[in-house]
């Protein structure tokens, strides 16, 4: 193994150039498409119509943030050498996972502009705060992280402080993101996304030949920096910790994360199973090549500066890179952290558009400048606050397990909600909010998981198993197969999880989450006599800017009215939001 190097720096003059040559060309790039007079619609979706480049560039980057990149290294730092496949692998599954469902939602809501959205449509007020709100919890912690990471970055490769960082970053992706909004947070992910995979494939190995190239790996077990489970490729303790949550938190990132359902709906139709394929390959190549620092600074007995995980990779570069491949790796990292920043917040200012001010004054009401306006300081906002939040400097890696383990209340309920129209706003109501509240205390472990409990716990979780892998299931192969693979898993998985899963609290709440919805949702609406009209929710949902006037209606605004209410007639859930279709356009 060679002696540990000098670890450099770039100087104060070298970062304030780099970073003036990133954010300034990402700002030449949004100005270049920016509009005189920007259309709200465009704002949020670019207008539904983006072609296969763009679009598949947009999703891998969106997926390939810093985040990913940190809590990727942290896995392989933590579990040895599988920990960044569980990390990669996983959430690149899951973005293939996904495309049946969005081509669904996508022939629902043609025109949507967040998924929050259609469920106003589909169900009433009180689903759609749900959601938005969720949202807007998840967006706000994916922008705290992406901060953190470049205050870490340009505190570990530079002169400047954390916080001076932050601010730095914070300040160049609000500059360049405020006027276009959405479209010119894809313009520049194409960008983006083309400098972070080239300049991986140069960073990686240059560093894994520097460090000692194979010798590495008998040197580190030599030394004892590595456990028997760390050195195992087909680690359990990987897989229970870090694979199988990450599984159940990314399948819920892909269903309630608005950046992804932004993506979804400004894409072709035609070119959403291209776009999420390329986005799967492109996500878990990187992701995965990247953790392998990680893996690397265990076998090489890294100690993380200032004990904190989340200086691994700027750690790494600075140890075995010079100056002009650091430069490299630096704004690799910073464009990976501003092409989800700014992704943030476009999703974000969208939510506030379209499910709090557009909703509120109903689509005919709405003024295209004041939804601007709302937009705009909702970006402004959004960066004040998790500005503040970053200077906590959580732990990446669990803040992404923590949001995708809360959005997995939400799966199973909006999933069913765009399949089956027994689905009422109760059942989606109460099934969220009880899978919220069984969900924490198995987190956090507010109470002791032991006799009883326990195994009612590990009961509610080994359903999750099958409910995760029926929802995975039913996209591809449809509803028949998704039920018997859901349930030969729960019982194969049953002798194996009592008096074991309640070890694995991470694990086993986010299960938990998925069980509890399902069950509730499910028994509140079989026997259920809604027959929603999925038809309606094109006619509510749709564009609030239209740059010409919208052709007369062929539905007469009585005839609408009849069908919503017909559709929701007999659900026994009048007074919980299962409003008509005319009373929602307000």
């Amino acid at each position: 193994m060679p002696p540990v190097q000098e670890f450099n720096q770039l100087g104060i003059m070298a970062v304030v150039l780099l970073l003036v040559l990133f954010y300034g060309g990402t700002m030449w790039m949004s100005v270049r498409i920016s509009q005189k007079n920007e259309n709200a619609d465009g704002y949020m979706t670019a207008g539904g119509n983006i072609g296969f480049g763009i679009s598949a560039a947009s999703m891998t980057a969106t997926w390939i943030w810093a985040s990913s990149m940190y809590a990727s290294a942290t896995a392989g730092y933590t579990y040895g050498i599988s920990g960044p496949i569980h990390y990669g692998l996983w959430g690149a599954l899951m973005i293939l996972f996904i495309y049946p469902f969005g081509k669904r939602i996508r022939k629902v809501a043609p025109k949507a502009h967040t998924l929050a959205e259609v469920m106003y449509a589909r169900h009433g007020r009180s689903s759609q705060l749900m959601l938005a709100g969720s949202n807007v919890l998840g967006s706000l912690i994916s922008l705290t992280s992406n901060f953190i990471a470049g205050g870490a970055l340009i505190s570990m490769l530079s002169p400047l402080s954390f916080g001076a960082g932050i601010v730095i970053v914070a300040a160049g992706v609000l500059m360049y993101t405020l006027w276009s909004g959405f479209r010119a947070s894809v313009l520049t992910d194409f960008a983006q996304v083309m400098f972070m995979l080239g300049a991986a494939v140069v960073i990686i190995p240059v560093i894994f030949f520097v460090a000692g190239g194979p010798g590495m790996f008998e040197a580190g077990v030599a030394a004892g920096h590595v456990t028997e489970q760390q050195g195992n490729f087909f680690s359990s303790e990987a897989f229970m910790n870090q694979g199988a949550p990450y599984i159940a938190a990314v399948l819920a990132y892909a269903i309630g994360n608005q950046t992804i359902a932004q993506r979804l709906f400004a894409v072709r139709e035609d070119l959403i199973k291209p776009t999420f394929i390329t986005a799967t390959i492109g996500y878990g190549g990187a992701v995965i090549g990247i953790g392998m620092l990680g893996v690397m600074a265990l076998y090489l007995g890294v100690e993380p500066m200032n004990g904190d995980v989340n200086n691994l990779i700027p750690q790494m570069a600075g140890t075995y890179l010079g100056p002009v491949l650091l430069a490299l790796a630096f704004l690799m990292i910073i464009g990976a952290l501003s092409s989800t920043a700014d992704s943030d917040l476009a999703a974000l200012s969208s939510i506030v558009m379209s499910d709090m001010y557009g909703q509120s004054v109903g689509k005919e009401n709405v003024k295209p400048k004041t939804m601007l306006f709302v937009g705009r300081i909702t970006m402004i906002v959004a960066t004040a606050a998790a500005l503040y939040f970053a200077t906590a400097q959580f732990n990446i890696l669990d803040l992404l397990v923590f949001v995708g383990a809360l959005w997995g209340c939400l799966v199973f309920p909006v999933i069913a909600s765009f399949y089956w129209p027994k689905v009422t706003n109760a059942a989606f109501s109460f099934g969220v909010l009880a899978a919220l509240i069984a969900f924490l205390p198995v987190r956090f472990e507010w109470v002791p998981f032991t006799g009883a409990l326990g195994v009612g716990v590990e009961l509610l979780a080994t359903i999750g198993i099958g409910v995760v892998l029926g929802i995975m299931s039913f996209g591809f192969f449809g509803l028949r197969p998704a039920v018997i693979i859901g349930g030969v898993a729960t019982v194969v998985a049953a002798p194996f999880t009592l008096f074991f899963l309640r070890d694995y609290t991470v694990l086993s709440a986010s299960l938990v989450a998925y069980a509890v919805s399902f069950l509730v949702c499910y028994f509140m609406s079989f026997r259920s006599k809604q027959d929603f009209d999925f038809d309606i929710i094109k006619d509510i949902t749709g564009d609030f800017d239209p740059e010409a006037p919208a052709a007369p209606e062929t539905v007469g605004e009585d005839e609408l009215a009849a069908r919503g209410a017909a559709s929701a007639g007999g659900s026994g859930t009048a007074g919980t939001g299962d409003t008509t279709s005319e009373s929602r356009r307000g």
